[in-house]
């Protein structure tokens, strides 16, 4: 059965001020074309004849997502010149390693909601939630060959192994109160932020040599993958289920360490350092509303969304070095997006 890829623009800040949704909206719609190709070339490269394969991804892919990381990948290449077929072929890949990391992240923090309906692994079981996984990765590296650029694959290849050590790195930190926000840092640099980097750095990579417009794009990439983490993790303490596709307090639940506990833990008061320490320790959101009370009392939502702002900010100007485009001036504007939930 083929898949049905066809979808309107992803409604990622759909409780965000108008203006954000509509300035998202023009930047989505820049790129619509090279999207529906994308749409026409996510069956073809997904076809296989086992039945479960093709459930699981059909699952996953059709269950919509924002896109943002194949969307930062054509707007980088587009804006440095890059008019070929070449950059749907390379926002292709980078859904799919996406999308196979998602599998994968599902399986190991046990989630059983993914995209606001019900995941993989809750539906078919961990085994073959990981092998399917491991199926869209194979086929992004397939059709890395097809490419045929060595500096991409390079690229890319760098970028798997860091997004691995990020995921291990988290999982060594479940539970760990101790935490610090460097250690944080790190890893949301390599587990979220480092495919937005190689998604930016390898459109790059396919418009133009100039190595300034390149290292542009590639610190554009992190700090906007920094923020959009920042956000995120600001959001499990301050938002609800409807505009993360997942509940308030998840990251809790998973004894997860993210920053804004990090900073009430360092300035709060002992005792709700002892709350924290207790809730994460046990796993627990049974204390959730104190936990969150705590968090915004000390100050950690403001101090999180300050960081989130300022690595926004600082995306946007990276790609002011770039050429002036309205690919350029659409990647200034998804930075400005990115923090737009932040209310």
């Amino acid at each position: 059965m083929p898949l049905d890829t066809a979808r309107a623009a992803p409604t990622e800040w759909q409780d965000a001020p108008a203006q954000a949704e509509s300035d998202f909206a023009a930047v989505f719609g820049l790129v619509a074309e090279d999207f529906a190709e994308i749409d026409r070339l996510i069956p073809r490269q997904l076809a296989s004849g086992i039945s479960l394969v093709r459930d699981i991804v059909g699952h996953i892919v059709t269950a919509g997502g924002k896109r943002l990381r194949p969307l930062v990948a054509l707007l980088a290449a587009r804006a440095c010149g890059c008019r070929s077929h070449d950059a749907v072929r390379l926002a292709t890949i980078i859904e799919f390693l996406h999308t196979a990391t998602l599998l994968h992240d599902d399986v190991v923090d046990k989630s059983a909601r993914r995209r606001g309906r019900p995941s993989a692994n809750a539906l078919w079981g961990n085994a073959p939630s990981v092998l399917v996984g491991d199926f869209l990765y194979s086929r992004g590296f397939q059709l890395m060959v097809e490419l045929d650029r060595m500096a991409i694959m390079a690229i890319i290849s760098d970028a798997t192994n860091e997004i691995a050590e990020g995921e291990v790195m988290q999982l060594a930190n479940i539970g760990r109160v101790g935490t610090t926000e460097r250690e944080y840092r790190e890893v949301v640099r390599r587990k979220t932020a480092m495919l937005f980097q190689a998604a930016a750095h390898t459109g790059a990579v396919l418009g133009t040599s100039d190595a300034g417009f390149v290292e542009a794009l590639r610190t554009y990439g992190v700090r906007f993958g920094m923020a959009y983490q920042l956000v995120d993790d600001w959001l499990d303490y301050a938002g609800d289920s409807g505009v993360m596709g997942k509940n308030p307090g998840d990251d809790l639940a998973e004894g997860k360490v993210t920053l804004p506990l990090i900073h009430t833990l360092e300035h709060g008061p002992p005792a709700d350092a002892m709350l924290i320490r207790q809730a994460v320790q046990a796993h627990s959101t049974k204390h959730f509303p104190r936990v969150a009370s705590a968090v915004r009392a000390s100050g950690g939502l403001d101090y999180t969304k300050t960081c989130a702002l300022r690595e926004a900010k600082l995306a946007a100007k990276a790609v002011g070095a770039l050429p002036p485009s309205r690919y350029r001036d659409a990647l200034e504007t998804l930075a400005e997006c990115s923090v737009s939930r932040l209310t």
